[in-house]
């Protein structure tokens, strides 16, 4: 089970978070305000998630405007870089399933309808994963376990 039960707010159609156990505020912020619905970034979290799980660096630095965030073999950090004290870590484990189950959440939404110039003969994921790799000339970690 899952520590941060997600939705969509149904007025601003973003992704909304609930957590009962308030020591995962933080991790349910991150997910839907950092990651938001941007496959591409939820697609680094993942790999860096993977990468660290192998007891190797993370592929790149976590880059955010709002937090500084840390993945290692035992947790993932986080803190709000404008929220004196939000700051918090995280069992690696625990955090890698919340952003796969975070990941599964943006695939089930419905496709936007926005005009995509790459791959828009793909569901929009799934152009972004080819993006991915192809950004990072490596299959993505996931492939075959999480997507195809």
């Amino acid at each position: 089970m899952s520590v941060v039960s997600l939705r969509i707010d149904p007025r601003f159609r973003r992704p909304v978070y609930q957590v009962e156990d308030q020591r995962y505020d933080l991790l349910g912020e991150w997910l839907t305000t950092d990651i938001g619905t941007f496959f591409l970034v939820a697609l680094d979290a993942l790999a860096m998630a993977d990468d660290v799980s192998r007891s190797e660096p993370p592929f790149d630095e976590w880059s955010s405007e709002n937090y500084a965030v840390s993945f290692t073999p035992a947790a993932l950090s986080i803190r709000n870089l404008w929220v004196p004290g939000a700051e918090g870590e995280f069992p690696a484990d625990v955090a890698r399933a919340a952003i796969e189950d975070y990941w599964r959440f943006l695939v089930a939404q419905p496709e936007r309808d926005v005009v995509r110039e790459y791959r828009p003969d793909l569901p929009e994921w799934q152009a972004n994963l080819l993006r991915w790799e192809e950004k990072w000339g490596r299959t993505h970690p996931y492939r075959g376990r999480l997507f195809s």
